[in-house]
């Protein structure tokens, strides 16, 4: 089995196993064999410990293979199908362990059978030990198992979410810019049609090559931004001003990309395109402590239903997109606001103040 990629260091199934098998039966007999010293035992009974895990580490291979077959049972079964193969497993050790034995302790042969018995049954505590190791990190395997393909499936959702809210162009703007270039065309108006389709083009193809799972600077978002508000510069013309103020060290301030555009769209649909004087859009963002603070306002007629910066249901698309995305990629740490000015309404967002530099940091 091949190492993950999420865990570099982690050693593969196989090699795991056979490190941890012969290392533990290692150890069991370097114990057998400090215990013999200990005991002051004559020369040469290192044998009987060595014979000990030598049969240990080649019976509890058929156990491994037991365990392997049966792995599919519920808890309990699985416990009563391993009874016997345990006890089987204790008995062959003691056997082929006290046949070297008894070369060091004539007393040590069993008497009857009810000590044959009981001596079959001396390796069992280290057998269920193994076997307690052996089931304990198979089922700890797989979880991280099942929680690796957990976290990937919440993942791969995570980004598909965020794709679809950052691909959901209004399609009104798409109607009304190809309206207004057929327009100009019937107007025999050839450069301003030729100059609004180079506009949309190159929009599309920012917002389409972009992966929405990066991030951009505000300087970048804003000249993506700039893309979209010449395209419609030419629909409105003099109708349509555009206002910022971006403290300086905003720009380098990192957030989604196209994060703003669903709201200067939403702001040029209900302000600027009902008024016959058009309507004035204030773009604005400054730093407040640890938060990045993004303003995007209008001198329109605002929003009479709007209650507690709740936008009202089959309204504002675009604001709910924002929303959904700041919620998704930042959780608490980002919030989104929406209040009705005197005149226009001004959405407010926040989100963590960070930059290319923090993040490497």
């Amino acid at each position: 089995m091949s190492i993950a990629l999420s865990r570099p260091l982690e050693l593969p199934r196989q090699q795991l196993f056979w490190l941890l098998h012969l290392g533990g039966w290692s150890a069991y007999f370097a114990l057998g064999y400090l215990a013999a010293i200990a005991h002051d035992k004559p020369p040469g009974y290192w044998v009987v410990p060595l014979t000990a895990a030598t049969t240990g580490a080649i019976a509890t291979l058929g156990l491994r293979v037991l365990l392997r077959l049966f792995w599919h049972l519920p808890p309990r079964r699985l416990a009563l199908a391993m009874v016997l193969p345990v006890l089987a497993t204790s008995a062959l050790m003691d056997t082929t362990t006290r046949a070297v034995l008894v070369e060091f302790c004539e007393t040590c042969k069993p008497a009857n059978r009810i000590a044959f018995v009981a001596y079959s049954l001396g390796y069992i505590y280290v057998l269920l030990a193994w076997v307690g190791l052996y089931l304990g990190i198979r089922y700890y395997r797989q979880l991280q198992n099942e929680t690796e393909r957990t976290l990937a499936a919440r993942s791969i959702a995570h980004q598909a979410q965020l794709k679809m809210l950052r691909y959901q162009l209004n399609p009104h703007f798409l109607f009304n810019t190809l309206n207004a270039i057929s327009t100009l065309i019937l107007d025999r108006d050839n450069g301003t049609a030729n100059r609004m389709v180079q506009g949309l083009s190159a929009f599309l193809r920012h917002s389409l090559d972009n992966d929405p799972m990066q991030r951009v600077t505000l300087r970048q978002e804003l000249d993506a931004l700039t893309l979209y508000l010449d395209i419609e510069k030419i629909r409105f013309a003099e109708r349509l001003r555009v206002e910022t103020d971006i403290d300086e060290d905003c720009w380098r301030a990192l957030l989604p990309s196209l994060l703003l555009q669903p709201l200067v769209e939403n702001a040029i649909k209900y302000a600027v395109a009902r008024q016959v004087a058009g309507g004035v859009l204030r773009i604005g963002a400054h730093r407040e402590g640890a938060q990045l603070v993004l303003r995007v306002a209008d001198d329109g007629p605002g929003c009479s239903s709007l209650e507690g910066g709740q936008v009202p249901p089959g309204k504002g698309v675009g604001l709910r997109n924002t929303r959904e995305r700041l919620s998704v990629l930042y959780g608490d740490a980002g919030s989104f606001s929406i209040r009705n000015l005197d005149p226009g309404i001004e959405v407010t967002l926040r989100l963590p103040f960070e930059t290319s530099q923090t993040i490497r940091d």
